[in-house]
């Protein structure tokens, strides 16, 4: 395969996987914004933090207004993280590679462009509506996943496709991990109550597992293990990892060039490294400090991979 058409495959499906976790947080923002005991203390600080550039005190302005916040984060060609910049980057690499991804999954991410760029969605989220408009772009990330799923054969295309995508979500697990364990000064032992923690994990769609597996006590240490090291639970750092690890080393195999058994040996120490560990090692260390060297260890990948396989300079 052509390493421009490699490329384009592995960014768009990055680019629709940071569109769905974007979405994810600003839903669980919005909803939560409402809320009148605030045990969560959620407001658009972390989307904000997380998805742009801003510097502090122009986020401290922006959070305390609803409108103003989504529009920045949904419509804003400003911000690059912003969802009408993510999906018109998407789709233009969608595009270059039309002939390498079904009829299907084409039409689906041309049907959420057009959706962003709609006339009606700047007036609706101004108004009640707003929740309307999150709720119909996650449906249609949803389709995504599924038309994806359900659709594309599972060759060469099908491992890039999906390498950006976990690669993608890893690093969104530990931006929101970090985020949201910063206010509690990464500390596994306090015990916050449920509440405050319900915003982190709506955001990563992990609510109702976590309530099903999970006891009523010891909620920053539980959280952290479901996020961190939850085997079942699909955006877990573990699972995250564990997926990009074959879609790699399928890539590794079908496409042996010079320096990918290195490559693969590279990431798979970094799968070893959370594979086989648990919240004793990571409080020997630090909670921060494992997920800085997580983030660490997947951009330092991310850099490699691009000139190995993309001819990055």
């Amino acid at each position: 395969m052509l390493s421009r058409i490699a490329d384009s495959l592995y960014w768009f499906q990055r680019y629709m996987e940071r569109a769905d976790g974007l979405l994810r947080l600003l839903k669980t923002s919005y909803i939560l914004s409402f809320d009148k005991v605030q045990a969560s203390g959620i407001t658009w600080q972390p989307a904000l933090e997380i998805f742009t550039t801003l510097p502090p005190d122009e986020i401290n302005i922006l959070k305390k207004n609803n409108a103003a916040a989504l529009k920045y984060l949904l419509l804003d060609t400003q911000n690059q993280n912003s969802l009408k910049v993510i999906l018109t980057r998407a789709r233009e690499n969608a595009r270059g590679v039309q002939d390498q991804i079904t009829k299907e999954v084409w039409e689906q991410v041309n049907l959420i462009y057009h959706l962003i760029n709609h006339p009606s969605t700047v007036e609706k989220l101004s108004g009640n509506d707003a929740i309307l408009v999150l709720d119909a772009f996650i449906n249609q990330s949803d389709q995504f996943c599924g038309i994806t799923d359900s659709t594309m054969p599972r060759g060469q295309g099908w491992n890039y496709m999906n390498l950006g995508k976990y690669t993608e979500r890893c690093l969104l697990t530990v931006e929101f991990t970090h985020n949201f364990f910063k206010k509690v000064n990464y500390d596994l032992n306090q015990e916050e109550d449920i509440l405050f923690w319900r915003s982190l994990l709506l955001a990563l769609s992990g609510y109702e597992h976590h309530l099903k597996h999970y006891s009523n006590q010891q909620h920053n240490y539980n959280v952290a293990k479901q996020v961190l090291f939850d085997r079942y639970f699909p955006r877990s750092l573990y699972y995250g990892l564990e997926r990009a690890h074959k879609y790699l080393s399928d890539i590794a195999l079908s496409n042996p060039v010079e320096g990918s058994a290195a490559i693969t040996r590279s990431f798979g120490r970094t799968n070893s490294y959370v594979r086989y560990s648990d919240l004793s090692a990571v409080a020997e260390t630090g909670l921060e400090t494992f997920l800085n060297q997580v983030r660490h260890h997947l951009n330092d990948f991310t850099r490699q991979f691009g000139q190995l396989y993309f001819s990055y300079s």
